[in-house]
C-alpha cells in the first residue's frame, strides 16, 4: 500500500510539472503587455498571468560598466551588490532572513550596459517582497564594514581566476578588441581599482543615476494592474526622479588592428580566441548576423566550423562562435581548445572558414536549417515569469518594441542568401582580427 501511495504521489507531481510545463508554453507564442509613464519617470511594464501565483518584477536601471570612471573600474558592480547587504532599516542578516522567510529571492547585479534588480515571490506574499525590493532600491545605506567584506571577496574571485585558461583568454581579447573603452575591462574591475572605491564613491554612483526616470521596471504574473498601481504607489512611490547626463566615451575611436596576444601558460591544452569589433544590438543587420553566425560557428554540430575541426580533422572535442552585442557596439569571437601543436592549425582552419563564408554563398538547407532552429526555439526565452519580465525589460532598454516577439520570427525568416554573404563580408574580418593564445607557447610554435 506504502510502495501504491508514493507511485502516486509521484505520478502527481509529474502531472503537475507537466501542466505548470504546458500552461507556460502555451503562453510563449505571445505576450501582452501594458506599458505606461508614471508621473516620476518611471517606465512601467507589466504582463498578466494567472497560471500560478507567483509574481516576478525586473528593474533595470540604465547605468552599468560603461558608466563608471576608468580609474574605479568595479565601481557599478560593487554598487550593484552592496544594494541587498544594508539599508537605513535594516542589516544585510535582516533582509536576507526576511527574504528566506517568505520564500523569496531578491538579486541585484550589473552588467556592461545597465543594472539589474530583480524579485520574485508568491503572491500572498507580494506586499512584503515589494517592501524589501522598495527597501534596498531607495534606501542602501553601503555599510563600510560590507564594502569591505565584498571587495576583498571579488578580490579573491579574481584572484582563483587567474589560473583558468579561459578567463585569461577571455580578458585578453576584450582588451584587444576594445582597449580603453569601458568594455574592454571586467566588470569586477581590478585589484588595482577596487581599492581605490571609496564609501563616497558608491553613494555618488546611486545618487546619479538610481533614478526613476532613468529606469525600466518589468512585473509579470499573477497580478492585476489595479493591483500594481496599488503597490508601486505605496512603494516606489516617493522615488523622486532628478536630471541625470551621460555622455558615454566615443565609440569610433575603436578600430581593430591585427594583434597577436600569447599568454604563457604550462598546459597540455591551448586556449585560442579569434575575433574582431562587432556591433550593437540596435544593428538592423543583428538578424542576418545572427543567422550568418549559427551557420558559421554558432550552432552546435551543425556549424562549418564544428564539422570541419571537430569532424574532419579531429582537432578539438567543441568549437564555437557568437557575437556579443551591447548598447553601443559589440565583438564577434570564435574559441577552442586544442592541443598546444595544433593551435595555428586551428587557427588556419577558422580563418580558412572566414573566408569562405565571405566569399560564398551559403547553401539553402544551411539557411534553412538556421532559420528553422532560430525560430523554433525562440519560445524558450519566454517559458517562465523570470525569462518574461527581463525579456520585456531588456527589449524596451534596447528600444526594439514590445512586439519584438510577435516580429522576432518574420525578422529571421526574411534573411537571404544574399543578406548573409553581405553582413560575413561586412563584419567578419580575416586580416585586422585579434587573436589570443594561452598555452605552452615553445610546444604551440605559432606562425602569427
Amino acid at each position: 500500500m506504502k510502495v501504491q501511495n508514493k507511485t502516486l504521489k509521484n505520478f502527481s507531481i509529474v502531472c503537475f510539472l507537466l501542466i505548470a510545463c504546458f500552461l507556460f508554453s502555451s503562453r510563449a507564442d505571445a505576450v501582452n503587455v501594458h506599458k505606461t509613464i508614471l508621473p516620476n519617470g518611471l517606465m512601467l511594464l507589466h504582463s498578466e498571468n494567472h497560471n500560478l501565483p507567483i509574481v516576478t518584477v525586473t528593474l533595470i536601471i540604465k547605468s552599468g560598466q560603461i558608466h563608471e570612471p576608468k580609474e574605479k573600474a568595479g565601481l557599478a558592480n560593487l554598487t550593484a551588490e552592496l544594494l541587498t547587504e544594508g539599508t537605513k532599516s535594516r542589516t544585510s542578516r535582516d533582509i536576507s532572513e526576511a527574504t528566506d522567510f517568505i520564500g523569496a529571492s531578491l538579486d541585484a547585479s550589473t552588467g556592461n550596459d545597465y543594472t539589474t534588480v530583480s524579485l520574485s515571490v508568491l503572491k500572498k506574499d507580494v506586499r512584503k517582497g515589494f517592501e524589501l525590493f522598495s527597501d534596498i532600491l531607495l534606501h542602501p545605506s553601503f555599510p563600510e564594514e560590507e564594502l569591505v567584506r565584498k571587495r576583498d571577496l571579488i578580490k579573491g574571485s579574481l584572484k582563483h581566476r587567474e589560473d583558468e585558461p579561459s578567463f585569461l583568454a577571455e580578458r585578453a581579447f576584450r582588451e584587444g578588441i576594445f582597449g580603453e573603452y569601458p568594455y574592454g575591462r571586467l566588470i569586477e574591475g581590478s585589484f588595482e581599482t577596487l581599492d581605490k572605491i571609496k564609501r563616497e564613491d558608491l553613494i555618488q554612483y546611486y545618487s546619479e543615476y538610481f533614478l526613476p526616470n532613468n529606469s525600466i521596471l518589468s512585473v509579470v504574473g499573477d497580478l492585476t494592474f489595479e493591483e500594481l498601481n496599488i503597490l508601486v504607489s505605496q512603494y516606489l512611490g516617493d522615488w523622486k526622479k532628478d536630471e541625470f547626463t551621460f555622455v558615454a566615451e566615443g565609440k569610433t575611436n575603436i578600430q581593430t588592428k591585427k594583434k597577436v596576444i600569447k599568454i604563457e601558460r604550462n598546459l597540455i591544452q591551448s586556449s585560442v580566441i579569434i575575433g574582431n569589433l562587432g556591433i550593437s544590438r540596435d544593428n538592423p543587420d543583428y538578424y542576418a548576423v545572427s543567422v550568418m553566425n549559427y551557420i558559421f560557428g554558432g550552432g552546435g554540430f551543425s556549424s562549418r566550423l564544428m564539422q570541419s575541426i571537430r569532424e574532419e580533422k579531429g582537432l578539438a572535442y567543441s568549437v564555437h562562435s557568437y557575437f556579443a552585442t551591447y548598447k553601443e557596439t559589440g565583438s564577434f569571437q570564435a574559441g577552442v581548445q586544442t592541443k598546444n601543436e595544433s593551435a595555428s592549425t586551428a587557427i588556419d582552419e577558422i580563418l580558412k572558414q572566414i573566408e569562405r563564408i565571405r566569399n560564398e554563398k551559403v547553401s539553402d538547407q544551411e539557411l534553412s536549417d538556421a532559420k528553422a532552429y532560430l525560430t523554433g526555439s525562440f519560445p524558450r526565452r519566454l517559458d517562465t515569469n523570470r525569462k518574461i519580465a527581463d525579456f520585456l525589460a531588456s527589449v524596451e532598454f534596447f528600444g526594439l518594441g514590445l512586439d519584438y516577439d510577435k516580429k522576432y520570427p518574420d525578422y529571421i525568416n526574411a534573411v537571404t542568401q544574399d543578406d548573409v554573404l553581405r553582413v560575413a563580408q561586412k563584419y567578419l574580418t580575416a586580416e585586422n582580427y585579434v587573436i589570443v593564445v594561452v598555452g605552452n607557447q615553445k610546444k604551440a610554435q605559432l606562425k602569427y
